[in-house]
């Protein structure tokens, strides 16, 4: 596969992760009353899904090198984190709110460090990736530090979270993920010499 070829589905392979947080979300949101264990589940399966998005995106070498800078490190816990909510999700469920929150909070304090290089690139969209990172930065610190109890509440702020992460995600995805149409012109420099005249 050609770099062009890679870093396109690394960027619609992030578009549609991202699609799946904000679909995730919205069903939490409007059925709040879904049992801890499948959303333990659920949320092992997307994370996996996410994290090896976000490990391919880091090895495919976008032009800005925005987006994915920080993805291999939090592609690979993602991964981890997927791994032990699928195989014990019992002993994951009094923590899903704090796990899921560092995840999303990491995610968002990378992202933010995305729009100030985003910023010095010149990219218009900076300012969005921005508000939405300290928006979802802010979603994530409210579920590791749990300030209201209730399942429902706190299945909603999961959902509301997953949402929030979904759209900031797919915000980098569009504005920072820069696909070259035509490969760059190879120049090849040679010596020439002009022969005098007799």
């Amino acid at each position: 596969m050609t770099t062009g070829k890679t870093i396109r589905a690394a960027k619609w392979g992030y578009v549609a992760a991202s699609l799946v947080f904000c679909t995730a979300g919205i069903l939490l949101i409007a059925f709040p009353g879904l049992s801890a264990t499948a959303l333990c589940y659920a949320a092992g399966g997307l994370l996996i899904a996410c994290g090896i998005v976000k490990i391919a995106g880091y090895f495919s070498k976008d032009l800005y090198r925005l987006a994915f800078q920080f993805d291999l490190a939090y592609g690979i816990l993602s991964v981890l984190v997927g791994l032990v909510m699928l195989l014990f999700p019992g002993r994951m469920l009094s923590i899903l709110h704090f796990a899921v929150g560092v995840l999303i909070l990491t995610d968002s304090l990378f992202k933010i460090q995305t729009a100030v290089d985003a910023k010095r690139f010149g990219l218009k969209q900076w300012g969005l990736i921005a508000l939405f990172a300290v928006l979802t930065a802010a979603l994530g610190l409210l579920l590791i530090i749990k300030p209201f109890s209730g399942a429902v509440f706190m299945m909603i702020l999961i959902g509301v979270s997953f949402l929030f992460e979904g759209i900031l995600n797919l915000f980098v995805a569009v504005c920072a993920v820069k696909v070259l149409r035509t490969p760059p012109a190879v120049i090849i420099e040679t010596d020439y010499k002009e022969e005098s005249q007799a």
